[in-house]
């Protein structure tokens, strides 16, 4: 049995259990295991459809490149999509971006996804998987795409078994 993670909405009192890719993602696997917990404000993607992300500074000791990557994920997808230095931040994370880039951790709860921004196809690297309660928590994400984020946070912390 792999390793696994939970992706927790805070004010949806949601969660989910995703198990890490370890063979077919294993730098980038390792990396965000060593980081965990990591939690941060929920961001409802615009572009490419059925995502919701947050946006950390960048943790891996050795940057993973492109492994098991994709620019279409289905639903229970967990990816990892490093944001370069300069590039467009909420307010509130602009000056670490300019500085270091950015993290973005994102899941996919539905399909039709298409990772497609201004600079062309934006390849994630795919290092988990949800396994468990998908259905609870994409009912929270389309909440989140209906009503808006607000104050949501979501949080990925290591299950420990």
């Amino acid at each position: 049995m792999g390793r696994k993670i939970r992706i927790s909405f805070e004010k949806h009192d949601v969660s989910a259990v995703a198990e890490l890719l370890d063979e077919a993602a294993p730098l980038t696997a390792e990396a965000v295991w060593n980081a965990l917990p990591l939690s941060g404000a929920a961001f409802h993607a615009k572009w490419a459809n059925n995502e919701v992300y947050i946006l950390t500074p960048p943790f891996a000791e050795k940057d993973p490149k492109k492994e098991n990557a994709t620019v279409f994920p289905i639903p229970g997808d967990i990816l990892y999509l490093p944001v370069p230095p300069g590039s467009k931040a909420p307010p509130e994370m602009q000056a670490q971006c300019r500085e270091t880039g950015l993290i973005d951790l994102a899941i996919f709860y539905g399909r039709d996804n298409y990772l497609l921004g201004l600079d062309g196809h934006m390849p994630g690297n795919l290092f988990a998987t949800i396994t468990e309660g998908l259905p609870e928590l994409a009912a929270a994400c389309q909440d989140l795409w209906r009503n808006g984020a607000g104050d949501e946070r979501m949080t990925i912390s290591r299950v420990e078994e």
